[in-house]
């Protein structure tokens, strides 16, 4: 049961990846990214995977150490259920990048295969999205900038 529920969390989530990246312009699209209930069924995923080693989670959560969080992985719900958190969290940094390229006007074509390669590997994927991010909002602040230049000049004259 445990490999059904690890394996699920993914499959719970990709439907919605694969609308942002493959239907990002899509009417629906917008509107199911734009939920954070997507990440619903992912998280009672969770609480099944980690209801039965909550004492072990709860202790590796709340003393860190290498040691106790390796003995809570080592345990088949226990890696489940960091796996499942990974999956939901992925899903919500997913969603919020998806929801910004769309609002800063960034091309789908270069949001889908950074959107593949934030499922793949969130904390880089995030990472070159946030520079992008601060790229184009940087240009965008430059060119209002020098439009006022531009127009408050043109009223001195």
């Amino acid at each position: 049961m445990t490999g059904f529920l690890f394996e699920l969390s993914f499959w719970l989530a990709a439907p919605v990846w694969l609308l942002m990246i493959f239907a990002p312009g899509w009417g629906p699209t917008d509107r199911i990214a734009g939920s954070p209930l997507t990440v619903v069924p992912v998280l009672v995923t969770y609480m099944a995977l980690a209801i039965p080693v909550f004492p072990e989670l709860w202790t590796a959560v709340s003393s860190p150490d290498i040691d106790t969080f390796r003995e809570l992985t080592a345990r088949a719900n226990g890696a489940g259920a960091i796996w499942a958190q990974v999956i939901a969290w992925d899903l919500l940094i997913g969603q919020w990048m998806y929801r910004e390229a769309r609002r800063l006007g960034i091309s789908a074509l270069l949001m889908g295969p950074l959107l593949v390669f934030t499922v793949l590997l969130s904390p880089f994927g995030l990472s070159v999205f946030l520079g992008l991010r601060a790229a184009v909002t940087g240009r965008r602040a430059a060119a209002v900038s020098s439009r006022g230049a531009v127009s408050s000049r043109g009223a001195a004259q």
